[in-house]
């Protein structure tokens, strides 16, 4: 069993922690934050910031990586993905609970919550994080670093794009296009395809800000 790193210590973190030791995706987990000062958390032990990642992974203290930046800093989570995604390799986490057409596609730093539905022919980007109960329905596309709160529902044929969230009880009708940076407000019902970046509520959903 490998070793996982994890960028982030706060509650996202030690949810993924828990899902990969509970779960038993991994044997062992370590954090990196740049903001605990903290030695252990939840018995996991808080190795070092950043910086320090590089340096471990090649120090053989882990094996696999994941961003746990959650939804409010989504541009910091893309960075961190990129400043080393060719140098350490990604973990991934869909948890035994879940169900996947074996014609989808999970890509590496995707993290899958309990209870989620992925239909087929479904592709699930890098870096994306699908929380609690999340349905996606077949032919459609979960863009990098997006974050889907629990319960988001999306029909089939949509794409969404890159750093969206879907806030909890969200839905996505068929055949749409969620361009980047969107925001979907709780309970949201979105029917059009959305074009511009901000954020979105209501039913349907209309621009807020």
């Amino acid at each position: 069993m490998k070793t996982l790193g994890i960028i982030g210590a706060g509650d996202l973190g030690q949810q993924i922690a828990h899902y990969a030791l509970y779960d038993r995706h991994y044997e062992k987990v370590v954090f990196f934050d740049d903001f605990s000062t903290a030695e252990l958390i939840n018995d996991i032990p808080l190795i070092g910031k950043t910086n320090d990642v590089e340096k471990a992974f090649n120090d053989n203290i882990f094996d696999e990586l994941l961003i746990a930046v959650g939804y409010k800093h989504l541009s910091i989570k893309k960075e961190l993905f990129e400043k080393f995604e060719k140098k350490i390799p990604l973990g991934k986490i869909i948890h035994s609970t879940v169900t996947v057409d074996p014609s989808a596609r999970i890509e590496n730093g995707a993290v899958i919550y309990p209870g989620c539905i992925i239909d087929a022919h479904v592709i699930i980007k890098e870096n994306a994080v699908l929380n609690i109960a999340c349905a996606i329905a077949h032919d459609t596309i979960i863009g990098r670093h997006s974050f889907l709160s629990p319960r988001v529902a999306v029909a089939g044929f949509t794409t969404i794009g890159e750093r969206c969230f879907l806030g909890i009880n969200s839905t996505i009708i068929d055949n749409l296009k969620i361009n980047d940076t969107v925001q979907i407000g709780a309970g949201s019902v979105v029917i059009k395809s959305i074009e511009k970046g901000g954020l979105y509520a209501g039913n349907p959903a209309r621009f807020i800000k």
